[in-house]
């Protein structure tokens, strides 16, 4: 069976999240900071952007503990081009106290969440026929995750935003007339939180197409694993190893190494592989294909993980005391390039990389990264010397457990 990925042109570009961009409203957004940045890579001759996971954050406002991984976070949502376009006062909500060089998450969260409500108050009473019927086709294109998000974000609101292993037995068990009644008393922030996601959908196409328009392609991120806080986890507990109380059987890290004695326990839950063959795996299909909507490329994170991941017993409080549980390899990839022919990808393959892992990216021609900071030990045949790098690689000055080049 021969290679069956997409081969790259090459160039070069910069990562960069838009939360990192200024931005009048605390934090950095779609808005025109982030216009003037594609308009700086054009100049400079660069053909990709790179961003983080798109996605709405959970704990410790990372967007690798999402509280989904298909919808996309209110807090990148312009309100400037809400104004623009007549949804929201221009007089409201521009008097701001935040800095333009210091993203302030818990000051920009109230901030633009106030204004969101009240953009949707607005679009509500405008009744506008053209954008409510816009609306109304953005749900059903994306109701296959849309109703269990918007559901999930409003019964965690009313939970006064406690995990949703701390909810009512009925909604945490998904009783259909539980399910049914929590729609029908919780309509307003259903709507609210559907509306957000249309609005982050409608400005991130824009942004893109501009992008796009002016030869840059945008590299998206899939985190391997799902936070256990999530839509995702809730709404699909039997594609994950949970036991029957709907709690972890045991959850994701990496064994003890350079930067850890004890490893990291990210605390994931792990996927159950064998059930997820068994619809082809339908889940990761609709995860690929939901990025690459919104993306040109989607970046892999952990693809070690889908040849063997580290499995740590959920009632260990450090990953010294693990095992490696075998992935779906390339199954997994076929799948997808028969559902999406056209996927691009591309994979983070570093840390504790064993030959099945060299393998399996071989093996799908999938091009792996190469850190520069890693290459200037003294070893003249180290793997990351520029003259070293093999082809279809894509070369980074450093990781997120790294200083800065310039640092």
């Amino acid at each position: 069976m021969g290679n069956i990925s997409l081969r790259f042109e090459r160039g070069s570009g910069v990562l960069l999240h838009p939360t990192s961009l200024p931005g009048p409203d605390g934090i950095g957004d779609l808005g025109d900071g982030a216009y003037r940045f594609i308009d700086w890579l054009q100049s400079a001759q660069q053909r990709y952007w790179q961003v983080m996971p798109l996605v709405p954050t959970g704990y410790g406002d990372s967007p690798y503990a999402a509280t989904s991984a298909f919808a996309g976070n209110p807090l990148l949502i312009s309100l400037d081009i809400l104004t623009g376009d007549g949804l929201l006062d221009p007089h409201a909500f521009r008097n701001t106290p935040f800095s333009d060089r210091q993203v302030n998450f818990t000051g920009a969260s109230a901030h633009k969440l106030r204004a969101l409500r009240a953009s949707y108050e607005r679009f509500l009473n405008l009744n506008d026929d053209t954008r409510c019927q816009e609306f109304r086709e953005f749900q059903a294109r994306e109701a296959a995750w849309l109703d269990d998000f918007a559901l999930f974000a409003a019964l965690k609101a009313e939970n006064n935003e406690q995990s949703w292993l701390d909810w009512p037995d009925d909604v945490r068990y998904r009783r259909p007339e539980a399910l049914q009644a929590a729609r029908e008393r919780l309509a307003p922030e259903i709507g609210f939180q559907t509306f957000c996601q249309w609005l982050f959908r409608r400005q991130w196409v824009n942004l893109r197409a501009y992008a796009n328009d002016r030869g840059i392609s945008i590299i998206g991120d899939i985190p391997i694993f799902v936070a256990l806080d999530s839509a995702d986890v809730w709404a699909n507990p039997s594609v994950f190893r949970l036991n029957p109380d709907l709690t972890p059987i045991a959850v994701a890290g990496v064994p003890p190494d350079y930067f850890s004695a004890t490893g990291q326990r990210w605390g994931n839950p792990l996927y159950d592989w064998a059930a997820m063959e068994k619809d082809d795996f339908a889940w990761w299909i609709a995860r690929f294909r939901a990025t690459l909507d919104i993306v040109d490329i989607a970046r892999i994170d952990h693809f070690r993980g889908f040849a063997a991941n580290w499995s740590v017993p959920a009632s260990e409080n450090t990953a010294e005391n693990g095992w490696w549980d075998r992935g779906p390899g390339r199954d997994l990839f076929e799948s997808v390039y028969r559902h999406i022919p056209t996927a691009r990808i591309i994979v983070e393959d570093l840390g504790l990389i064993t030959p099945d892992v060299i393998a399996l990216r071989e093996e799908l021609d999938l091009p792996g990264m190469a850190v520069l900071q890693f290459a200037f030990d003294g070893d003249p045949g180290n793997a990351y010397l520029p003259h070293n790098v093999i082809e279809n690689s894509v070369i980074y000055s450093g990781t997120h457990d790294n200083q800065t080049t310039v640092g």
